[in-house]
């Protein structure tokens, strides 16, 4: 029997959809289908990096030279980063390098880094335009750039400041991809190469990438593209409640954070992602959450993993002995049955994403099913999930604020 890392189900309850627009989806969604399937084989798509056989701008031979490097620093922002960053945390022990991630603009970080070795530091600088402020800043603060460095990776496009330095300083250069947005980014050379540093199966982790795609028969993409995007053209809910119960996911959610507001955020339309953390957040927001404004669609995640371990807290108080010989995940298994329960008591309409396994398969994909289903959600509701128009006018304000 074929083994299932990711449980998905949806709990969206019928009157919040609109009969005659579901219809009209519906349609609509077969030919969408067919120009996400067209676009799987078109060499200048993003949606090509899903396959099996697309090549990298780099060859993974090579990475062998830089296993003497114990520590390595990524310097980006937003999808430059996140998804690598999300890798990582999910790798946990099993990545043996030490990773530094700066995305952000901290003198404290800055001088964290100063501390290390920084001939023994590999530095992964990524920017697709090679303009982004940040990262620019974060580089030239570090004060590491010497002609010919062997310990400097940038990944840009071509024809920008970034680039012009790497040719300047004769500096190891690998080409960023236009057609490839930084939050799409995940299976290209952003995220791939310093996922390769760490220990990422590369084979494992695309193995299940197209799988949603390829199922005829009650398909769980296909009906959730359909639903959420019913709800946001309706503006029934503005808001998604990432509600996590397993911290190896923490990561993932700041970069599907980014994915799905960045792509379905125009137009007066957009869903606003919440990170919420369990059981954390049973004692501050849960309140609000359940007897709040009903303007919520709750996506839980969890796992199920090392539920048979038990706890070795033996001596335990007569009034708490049901905690006895429980683990740590059982207990929020069984806080987060609960939280479901009164979901589906009161009609809240949430999601569910249970990982069976802690493989690099689930963690691929985990990352193609958001990108599909925002993807989709974008086509069918009639709006570019690919830009970011708005973010790139802030960019342009703070240039002429500074000149």
């Amino acid at each position: 029997m074929k083994k299932i890392s990711i449980n998905y189900k949806n709990n969206i309850q019928k009157k919040y959809l609109d009969i005659t627009l579901d219809r009209n989806l519906r349609r609509k969604y077969l030919k969408v289908l067919d120009n996400l399937k067209y676009n799987l084989e078109k060499k200048q798509n993003l949606l090509n990096s899903f396959n099996q056989d697309f090549k990298l701008n780099f060859n993974s031979k090579n990475l062998s030279r830089f296993k003497k490097f114990k520590t390595v620093t990524v310097i980006g922002m937003g999808g430059s980063i996140l998804g690598t960053e999300a890798i990582h945390h999910f790798l946990g022990q099993k990545v043996k390098k030490e990773f530094i991630f700066l995305n952000d603009l901290n003198e404290d970080h800055i001088k964290s880094v100063k501390r290390k070795n920084l001939k023994k530091t590999l530095f992964i600088i990524i920017s697709k335009s090679g303009k982004t402020i940040e990262t620019l800043l974060n580089l030239y603060s570090l004060k590491i750039l010497k002609r010919n460095a062997k310990n400097i990776i940038i990944i840009s496009e071509k024809n920008n400041p970034l680039f012009n330095l790497t040719k300047k300083m004769n500096l190891i250069h690998i080409d960023h991809r236009k057609y490839i947005g930084g939050r799409f980014s995940i299976f290209s050379e952003v995220s791939i190469l310093p996922a390769l540093l760490m220990g990422l199966n590369l084979k494992k982790f695309k193995k299940n990438l197209l799988k949603h795609i390829k199922i005829k028969k009650n398909n769980f993409l296909k009906n959730s593209a359909i639903s959420l995007s019913n709800i946001l053209l309706k503006k029934r809910f503005n808001n998604l409640i990432f509600f996590n119960y397993e911290p190896k996911l923490d990561k993932f959610l700041e970069w599907g954070q980014q994915l799905i507001s960045e792509s379905l955020g125009k137009n007066g339309k957009g869903f606003l992602p919440v990170i919420s953390k369990a059981p954390k957040d049973h004692h501050s927001l849960l309140q609000l959450y359940l007897a709040g404004p009903k303007d919520k669609i709750f996506y839980i995640f969890s796992s199920k993993t090392n539920n048979n371990k038990p706890n070795q807290i033996k001596e335990i108080e007569k009034e708490i002995n049901f905690l006895r010989n429980k683990n740590f995940s059982k207990i929020k298994n069984a806080q987060k049955s609960a939280f479901v329960q009164i979901l589906k008591r009161n009609g809240i309409p949430f999601r569910e994403f249970v990982l069976n396994n802690f493989d690099d398969s689930a963690l691929g994909e985990l990352f193609s099913y958001f990108i599909l289903e925002t993807i989709l959600i974008g086509k069918l509701s009639n709006i570019n999930p690919f830009d970011q128009p708005d973010v790139e006018t802030v960019k342009i304000g703070t240039k002429k604020i500074l000149i």
